[in-house]
């Protein structure tokens, strides 16, 4: 579907909006005059966010604080947005983050966390409220996969695992909403200039990643390319000519090929 009118009930909701691609998500659909609920940890980004948003575009932007790996934070959102009076026309699962370094030297607590983040809180929250979009015959759903969905990447083995099954995931549920009115979308980024890097634990320049400035898009033309990308019912998404190719690339390459090579010149694997 098209992006939705502007209402003064009805809001997008983005997860993971305290930040990089997640801010600029939110300043994309704020510009185009939607309402805006902003989701994630860190209560003064998102207000501080909230209020810039409602001053330049004169938009109602909420704040729902949650940690999307918890289980009764999802569900506190769905309360929240309801008791508000609010209906979510445009979900945006944006929030995600990924760990670095091999398995055999993983911290369980911390790679379990990313799963619940990346995976189990895309299907939870579009199993709450894509539902709703089906009965009232109008939403999309915009899931932030990455480049990593099209190949494993030994080094963020849960990361791309993750990814893969979010772009899945949103591909098959594209085809489910086929003549519901409702539309799925999965936006795939390569390298971001965000804090992602460095909460992955890479450095923070193109070099320390060891990935070509050509591959480099801005947090900026990520989500306008997201959002463009859900106006148009386009089910896969790939900012920047390069990572579209390197993706093509990644799925044709025999794996047997090109695992060998991504473990021998990711930087988590270097000693």
């Amino acid at each position: 579907m098209p992006l939705p009118s502007p209402h003064p009930d009805h809001t997008c909701l983005v997860t993971g909006a305290s930040s990089g691609i997640g801010v600029q998500l939110a300043t994309e659909l704020a510009s185009r005059r939607l309402g805006v609920t902003l989701v994630a940890r860190r209560a003064e980004r998102l207000i501080e966010l909230a209020a810039d948003l409602a001053t330049r575009f004169g938009v109602r932007a909420e704040v729902i604080v949650a940690d999307l790996a918890e289980e009764s934070s999802r569900t506190a959102i769905v309360t929240e947005v309801e008791g508000r009076g609010l209906t979510v026309d445009l979900l945006v699962n944006n929030a995600g983050f990924s760990t670095t370094g091999p398995v055999a030297g993983a911290v369980r607590d911390r790679e379990l966390a990313m799963v619940r983040t990346d995976v189990e809180a895309v299907v939870d929250l579009c199993t709450l409220f894509v539902p709703g979009m089906v009965e009232r015959g109008a939403g999309a759903v915009l899931n932030v996969a990455s480049t990593a969905a099209f190949q494993p990447l030994p080094g963020q083995a849960g990361y791309a695992a993750s990814k893969a099954f979010v772009l899945s995931y949103t591909e098959s549920l594209g085809g489910e909403l086929k003549g519901t009115g409702v539309s799925a979308t999965a936006l795939c980024p390569g390298p971001v200039r965000t804090e992602f890097a460095e909460t992955a634990g890479f450095g923070a320049s193109e070099a320390e990643m060891g990935l070509p400035k050509v591959m480099w898009v801005s947090a900026e033309a990520v989500a306008r390319a997201g959002i463009e990308g859900v106006e148009k019912n386009k089910a896969v998404v790939i900012p920047g000519a390069a990572n579209s190719a390197g993706a093509v690339l990644s799925r044709l390459t025999p794996h047997g090929l090109l695992v060998p090579l991504l473990a021998k010149n990711h930087p988590a694997l270097k000693s």
